[in-house]
């Protein structure tokens, strides 16, 4: 690690919320809270927590089959020891929206079995009903259970090697091209209002101004949707698209459609070597925007030292019947030291880290109490909020909107 120089820019901090945590055994904690992990109240709590921290969002994982500990197997999992079940990510985000100011709200939508339209309605929705902090995880769907749940077409189910054979990668490939046509889609949905489309001028009874709606006339491969959207233009233009990417297809989708990637590397070589895998996706597919705004996702297993971290995941374990296993980094220690591994993957040049917190009501109100102020005495973290939308906390630039830069 020598060589690097050190980032000045704040860290931004983001926390993956899913169930009673990423723990397969944390629902079964005391103070767990499983009884209350399809209601409101909940989600309402644990996004009211975060915002106390100051974070810049919190995503809402989803999915449009049930839960599975292998979720690329063919068998059903037939498991009853382990949270099942979850309500919609977006429906929770605008629930939670009027009961949070500042904290961002990213729900989980898939691509593949959802249309555009109805994506770009929704997102632009909260957007609107949160006042520009709405965003958005792009996920790709690829389970055999999701195709058959849907039931609108046959698809080759992904596995879990994405590079296992030629056919395979085609599939692949396919599904993210598609991903990549579907944020486009929305995102040309998103523009068809200009800023000013509404007049609601009672005077002369103009509601809309007609000429500043715009049909986006996408035919692709995958959708042919005219347009203009129902939905007028979202506060933030562009509410953030995000992804999560582990290879090399996936970190192109991202380079081709998102604002932010998160990524999983497991130790300090990997974090290095994966910023310069994402910025070779970004010159691949020749990305004119702004460069991707990284984020590494870690799951997160804190105590007050860091025998009490190990215990705490060692009766996790148990209670799970196996180790937990992750496509992240788990870390298992002290706040203080979570800050100084935050901090070094800061200097390598990580914009951010999404944190997955592994007992959600224990280890998110870690992350607030202990982690944040650890990061704030390091100056790296803001102390309060400065107004404005998502967009603007994380330094995307301005969103123009390209039908009204064309009619100009």
């Amino acid at each position: 690690m020598t060589g690097l120089t050190p980032n000045a820019t704040p860290i931004h901090l983001a926390v993956a919320l899913d169930g009673a945590g990423w723990h397969p055994a944390a629902w079964r904690e005391p103070g767990a809270r499983p009884d209350d992990l399809l209601t409101a109240r909940y989600w309402a709590d644990l996004t009211t927590t975060a915002e106390r921290g100051l974070l810049d969002f919190v995503t809402i994982e989803d999915s449009l089959d049930l839960q599975s500990a292998d979720p690329f197997s063919d068998d059903v999992d037939t498991r009853t020891d382990q949270v099942r079940g979850r309500l919609d990510a977006l429906l929770v985000a605008a629930t939670v929206a009027p009961l949070t100011r500042h904290v961002g709200l990213v729900p989980t939508v898939t691509t593949t079995h959802t249309e555009p339209f109805h994506v770009s309605k929704a997102v632009a929705t909260l957007d609107h009903v949160s006042h520009g902090r709405a965003g958005w995880r792009v996920q790709v769907g690829g389970t055999r259970g999701e195709t058959g749940n849907v039931g609108r077409r046959t698809l080759p189910p992904i596995r879990r090697d994405l590079a296992s054979s030629p056919e395979g990668r085609a599939a692949v490939r396919e599904r993210f091209d598609e991903a990549a046509d579907h944020v486009e889609v929305v995102r040309r949905l998103w523009d068809s209002w200009e800023d000013d489309a509404e007049i609601r001028d009672v005077t002369t009874g103009r509601f809309v101004d007609r000429d500043r709606l715009h049909h986006v006339d996408f035919e692709g491969r995958h959708f042919s949707v005219r347009g203009p959207s129902i939905t007028p233009r979202p506060p933030q233009g562009q509410p953030v698209v995000t992804a999560l990417a582990h290879q090399t297809i996936p970190y192109e989708l991202a380079a081709r459609s998102a604002d932010v990637v998160f990524v999983t590397p497991h130790d300090d070589e990997q974090a290095a070597s994966i910023l310069g895998e994402v910025r070779g996706a970004e010159a691949r597919v020749g990305r004119n925007a702004r460069p991707l705004t990284v984020f590494a996702d870690l799951v997160v297993v804190l105590g007050s030292t860091t025998d009490a971290a190990r215990t705490r995941r060692r009766r996790l374990d148990e209670a799970a019947g196996s180790p937990l296993t992750s496509d992240a980094h788990v870390f298992t220690g002290t706040a203080a030291d979570l800050a100084s591994l935050l901090l070094r993957w800061h200097d390598v040049g990580y914009d951010g880290f999404r944190l997955r917190p592994a007992v959600v009501v224990d280890d998110l109100t870690a992350v607030v109490d202990e982690l944040v102020p650890a990061l704030q005495r390091a100056g790296a973290f803001r102390t309060a909020y400065d107004p404005g939308t998502l967009r603007e906390r994380l330094g995307l630039p301005v969103a123009v909107n390209r039908y009204a830069a064309a009619s100009a």
